[in-house]
């Protein structure tokens, strides 16, 4: 088993951020370019009438000022979630992509994911039978447990996010309930980063339990059929095509970034990211189906946005960088990575047709 072996819309929506992703599918099947610096066009034109207006503040206070009116309120998304009859997932979808509030991620995640069903009328029913079978998985210490708790206590001491509830129990529970129900799955220490974001963002332990299941699940499969030493192969191909100059910086500062690609590939960026940024950037890969796709183009991205600071450092400054990432901008990142993605494309359909 692989994982246990291995070391839009027009911007004339509010809703839509004013920085969107190139050429990027509309939900009506229209599509949309911008300009390489991120805005419309029609948007910058007008922004050269009235350049005092701007020269007053920097056009990152500007861009956050557009983004913060245009971002999807809680309101919004509780009338999406409170619905009597039908939850629009799609709808759910659509928002998600540039980020879910705090306050009802957890519930949004669970409708993306496919654990809550979208016909409210089965939901109590549904919601007893999940807890019966998660009441009935054992969850009793065995010989992984002083392994599965001195990597919670590592990482809460690390992350250091206060909360009311007890998260150390909350992470073993799910963990072992875990292992203790797929035997063919073996323990390893990611678990628990790829676990926290759904004991952090969901209310209800075995929705939690659903999730991060889900979640590994999806993992296993995708390296069953496509080995991580492929995957990182075609990651180092993109990685020399996309952004050449600090592939060759790494090469010649001896950085090998094979060791980096593995994880952050495997186990989606979960142990280099901070949580913030993980559950942000989780936000727009459960709103599309197809996500683990895209994750490459999102480890590209990172590099790229750090590319300036990266070639400063020297070799062990760069891995230290790499394995523990400062807080990013994630809005930044995946516009990037979906501009990064679009890129290639255009590349490939351009040498089919040589």
């Amino acid at each position: 088993m692989l994982l246990s072996s291995i070391p839009q819309q027009q911007p004339s929506s509010r809703h839509q951020p004013t920085y969107i992703y190139h050429h990027q599918s509309l939900s009506n099947g229209t599509s949309t370019n911008h300009c390489s610096n991120g805005s419309s066009e029609s948007s910058s034109n007008s922004t050269s009438s009235s350049p005092s207006k701007y020269n007053k503040r920097t056009l990152q206070q500007v861009r956050q000022e557009q983004l913060d009116s245009m971002s999807i309120t809680v309101e919004e998304y509780e009338e999406v979630l409170n619905a009597e009859v039908w939850v629009e997932v799609n709808k759910l979808r659509d928002y998600a992509r540039h980020g879910i509030s705090r306050e009802v991620r957890g519930e949004v995640w669970l409708y993306l994911l496919g654990i809550q069903e979208a016909d409210r009328s089965k939901e109590v029913s549904t919601q007893k039978q999940k807890l019966q079978e998660y009441d009935q998985i054992d969850k009793e210490p065995n010989e992984m447990t002083k392994r599965v708790r001195g990597e919670i206590s590592r990482y809460l001491r690390k992350t250091n996010i206060e909360s009311s509830r007890n998260m150390p129990r909350l992470f073993e529970d799910i963990i072992s309930a875990f292992c203790n129900h797929n035997h063919r799955v073996e323990y390893y220490p990611a678990m628990v980063n790829l676990c926290a974001p759904f004991v952090y963002s969901v209310k209800r332990e075995c929705d939690a339990f659903l999730c991060f299941e889900k979640m590994i699940n999806l993992l296993d499969d995708h390296f069953s059929s496509r080995s991580i030493n492929e995957s990182v192969a075609s990651f180092m191909t993109l990685f020399r095509t996309c952004i050449p100059d600090l592939y060759s910086y790494f090469e010649e500062e001896e950085v090998d970034i094979k060791e980096w690609a593995a994880s952050a590939l495997q186990f989606v960026l979960s142990r280099e990211l901070s949580l913030e940024n993980t559950m942000r950037l989780w936000d727009t890969y459960f709103s599309d189906p197809d996500w683990i796709e895209l994750h490459p183009f999102f480890c590209l991205a990172v590099l790229k946005h750090l590319k300036e600071n990266l070639e400063e450092l020297e070799q062990s400054e760069i891995r230290t960088m790499l394995m523990r990432l400062p807080n990013l901008d994630m809005d930044q990142i995946v516009n990037e990575a979906f501009n990064l993605r679009h890129e290639i494309r255009e590349r490939q359909i351009s040498d089919d047709s040589l």
